[in-house]
């Protein structure tokens, strides 16, 4: 445990934690570490930094100092596709070890952040980070933390099915692409759709296995999407043709090919006309012609996660109505910005 010791009275014995200077507007250099032993010399700059007593660690069974705890938090929290730094004053981060999607169970860091004296801070659940990227922290608040509690604590991470925290890995999909409409299919519109749909699906490593253009026929529409999927796309992205109007008639050509619809319509804004099916593992994706205009729809939002392996579900869709209305910004900051972040429930 620690002992409080005057600083004149501490000499030859052993710092417990680092002692930061910190020059406003100019730096934040860690001044003393943990083990250093206290000189003649240490005295004055104990002083210098405000200092007139210190913590000295003595062993305690019951308590654990605050770098091994918030070590220990982090090792447990870590799930595959992450890595931990060295503990600095009490705090590790925990850092992706490749581009993915980072996956936080919020119902149980919640229960974490509620046991006292340790925390754990993170990035949004689903959120695509980089390698190297750090996503989250593990702290210990005070310098010792009771035995009790980081048990507690390490229990919870450990819970089963999921780990607490990991980075999915993408996948490199096979991707089919049906661009629909008579006009587009006449030639008396210029598609716009087959390099917008590339750019979005490049960052996630896909591979193309066709694109076509298609008139606005169920049946054409239905066999296109069945032939992609015979040729062994693993994802297949049919766009435009998704409201309202009587020549719309992709959704119905999506339910055609025998796929199950998981959802059509979405409480996001833009892109709710969106519909997501499955025929057996192979996603298909109804995307409406605002993804020309928009920058960020709902597409945005499940391409990662398509990528990385999931598979989505109707409360997926359902819990993003909040947060799922885009500000319009005149200059847009996705994904810095509230748009797509899910509230936990």
């Amino acid at each position: 445990m620690m002992r409080k010791v005057p600083v004149s009275d501490a000499v030859g014995m052993t710092i417990c934690h680092d002692m930061t200077r910190i020059i406003p507007g100019k730096t934040k250099n860690r001044e003393f570490r943990r083990g250093d032993i206290i000189t003649p010399a240490d005295v004055n700059r104990l002083r210098q930094l405000g200092k007139e007593s210190v913590f000295i660690w003595e062993p305690d069974p019951e308590h654990i100092h605050e770098d091994e705890a918030a070590l220990r938090l982090a090792r447990h929290a870590a799930g595959p596709g992450l890595a931990w730094s060295e503990p600095n004053q009490g705090k590790v981060s925990l850092i992706a070890r490749h581009n993915g999607v980072f996956k936080v169970r919020v119902d149980r860091l919640n229960m974490i952040n509620r046991i006292e004296d340790l925390a754990i801070a993170t990035l949004h659940n689903n959120q695509v980070v980089k390698k190297g990227e750090i996503v989250a922290g593990a702290k210990a608040i005070p310098l010792a933390v009771h035995r009790s509690k980081l048990d507690a604590a390490e229990k919870i991470c450990c819970q089963p099915p999921e780990h607490l925290l990991s980075v999915k890995p993408f996948q490199s999909l096979w991707t089919g692409v049906v661009i629909t409409g008579t006009e587009v299919y006449s030639g008396r519109i210029q598609d716009g759709f087959g390099s917008l749909l590339r750019r979005k699906i490049a960052p996630f490593g896909a591979r193309m296995i066709g694109q076509t253009i298609v008139p606005d026929s169920v049946n054409v529409i239905a066999e296109e999407i069945r032939y992609l999927i015979n040729e062994g796309a693993e994802l297949v992205l049919v766009t435009g043709g998704m409201s309202v109007d009587p020549d719309d008639v992709t959704p119905m050509a999506i339910r055609a090919t025998g796929a199950e619809v998981v959802f059509y319509g979405a409480p996001v804004l833009p892109g709710s006309m969106f519909m997501l099916a499955y025929q057996g593992h192979v996603p298909i994706c109804g995307i409406p012609a605002g993804a020309l205009f928009n920058k960020v729809t709902i597409l945005d939002f499940l391409l990662p996660r398509i990528f990385a392996g999931e598979r989505i579900e109707r409360e997926d869709i359902v819990l993003m109505g909040h947060g799922g209305l885009c500000r319009d910004c005149p200059v847009c900051h996705y994904p810095n910005c509230t748009f797509g972040k899910t509230a936990p429930v």
